[in-house]
């Protein structure tokens, strides 16, 4: 015997906040959209939830097939579920926020995306449904996260020096760290080691290369 539910269902999706550094900028990659309702307004890539899919598989499928972004950190962000955020039907929007390092930034824009580009988030369009509350969300839980894990790492390529490091953090909170201090507290959390090669810039003298201890985590610190 089939069951009657008495509430109506509402529909879920994925969206997909996605955060790389470029020219010491925290940028955003959005997506323009193809298809209506907010048809060429510009927004998170995202989607519809199938009745079979787990909600991270789904914010995977759509990230690679709106952007061609694959294998990058993934974390559940928020829910939003606010009445009327969607024109369509009750949507409850499940966020995740990813992170990409500039080495790996190849994207395309493909399924329902007419465009992709990335943005700075300073300097944001205008987004479509309440998108602009879904980054605001992944900000400023990206820039607390700074403070107690190595969450900034995943934006770092496989060799760096610590001034590159540090520009990661400086781009994300807005503003400038003392150098000393900084380098004593990344080191002091044993998540960087040292590769024993060198990086000249310039005429500067040549900066030490490090690694990351735990490629691919993100550890909780104290």
């Amino acid at each position: 015997m089939s069951y009657t539910y008495t509430y109506p269902h509402p529909a879920v999706t994925t969206d997909i906040v996605i955060f790389t550094i470029r020219k010491q900028q925290l940028e955003l990659l959005l997506i323009r959209r193809a298809d209506e309702p907010c048809k060429d307004s510009w927004a998170l890539p995202g989607g519809f939830v199938n009745i079979d899919e787990d909600l991270e598989n789904c914010a995977i499928r759509e990230l690679e097939e709106e952007t061609g972004v694959t294998g990058v950190y993934l974390e559940q962000l928020y829910t939003f579920g606010a009445p009327g955020r969607d024109p369509r039907e009750r949507v409850i929007s499940v966020a995740y926020y990813a992170l990409v390092p500039p080495d790996r930034m190849h994207i395309r824009a493909a399924s329902d995306a007419r465009e992709v580009a990335w943005f700075e988030v300073k300097k944001l369009p205008r987004l479509a449904f309440d998108h602009k509350s879904i980054v605001d969300k992944a900000h400023q839980r990206l820039s607390s996260k700074l403070n107690y894990s190595t969450i900034a790492l995943q934006f770092m390529p496989e060799k760096f020096t610590l001034s590159e490091l540090q520009q990661v953090y400086e781009s994300i909170l807005g503003t400038s760290l003392d150098k000393r201090n900084f380098r004593k507290r990344v080191t002091a959390l044993g998540c960087v080691k040292e590769t024993g090669e060198y990086r000249r810039n310039g005429n500067h003298r040549p900066a030490r290369l490090f690694t990351k201890t735990s490629p691919g985590t993100v550890e909780i610190v104290r």
